[in-house]
């Protein structure tokens, strides 16, 4: 079986990765911006899981070109991709695409990484996506989701991005339901990272607690019948924010277009 963790050298996408890893049979690819550190994240997990089928593979995230390169040189199955990657500049920044940072990777780095591999996880059912978002989630403003005429706020930005990380979710497991691929959005719980501390938070849980949820959403039996849902602490809900049709609508319009 194989997984592949989006951000895998940051706190908690390290602590996902390793928890696949200790799982029998599983392999795990760590996809990361910067391979020195995504190469030195790898030799650690197989030193600390004993697990050898550790590999990496490096791709921008915030790039749909980058994307697109990864998926062509992906070869073989994928059982479980797991969408962590994410940004909180403290000041506006954008992609090389000139897209709002948060948005560009929160956001349509989900979008596009999902899109790109539903041919892969489409083949190699059951298969999972996994969308690690947050319950600090809301203010989706999708007249302005970039901050081009608002003042930029990067905690106002987090939010909106892993509101639309839990809409989107409940998209493509409306899509996707025929295809056999199960898809579900999380919370990881109050972990003390570099992402919380450029929110202003510290946090409680240690990545290990962190990655409990979405490892198990990406890797346990027991979570193979969920799709669709909102999960914290392995307890599965609706979404309520995919209750709201016209936002749903004008969500997917903003995803098409950047998919263009």
């Amino acid at each position: 079986m194989i997984a592949a963790v989006t951000g895998a050298t940051g706190a908690i996408g390290y602590a996902i990765a390793g928890n696949i890893a200790r799982r029998s049979g599983w392999e795990v690819v760590l996809i990361v911006r910067d391979t020195v550190r995504g190469e030195e994240a790898a030799r650690k997990l197989r030193s600390t899981t004993k697990n050898t089928g550790i590999h990496v593979k490096t791709a921008d995230l915030g790039s749909a070109a980058a994307i697109r390169a990864l998926r062509a040189e992906w070869d073989g199955p994928l059982h479980a991709l797991v969408n962590n990657a994410a940004l909180t500049p403290r000041r506006r920044e954008e992609t090389e695409e000139g897209v709002e940072a948060q948005w560009g990777v929160n956001v349509l780095g989900y979008w596009r990484m999902a899109n790109a591999f539903h041919d892969v996880l489409s083949a190699s059912v059951p298969s999972r996506l996994v969308n690690v978002a947050s319950y600090w989630a809301g203010g989706l403003n999708l007249s302005d989701p970039e901050f081009k005429r608002r003042t930029y706020d990067n905690d106002s930005a987090y939010r909106q991005s892993k509101q639309a990380d839990r809409m989107l979710s409940v998209m493509l497991a409306d899509d996707w339901k025929e295809s056999g691929i199960s898809v579900n959005a999380c919370h990881p719980g109050d972990v003390n990272s570099r992402l919380s501390n450029n929110l202003g938070f510290g946090g409680s849980a240690s990545p290990e607690d962190g990655a409990d949820t979405p490892a198990w959403l990406a890797a346990d039996s027991e979570a193979g019948v969920l799709s669709g849902k909102w999960v914290s602490g392995r307890y599965a809900e609706r979404e309520t924010f995919a209750d709201d049709n016209k936002m749903m609508a004008g969500l997917r319009e903003l995803l098409d277009l950047s998919s263009r």
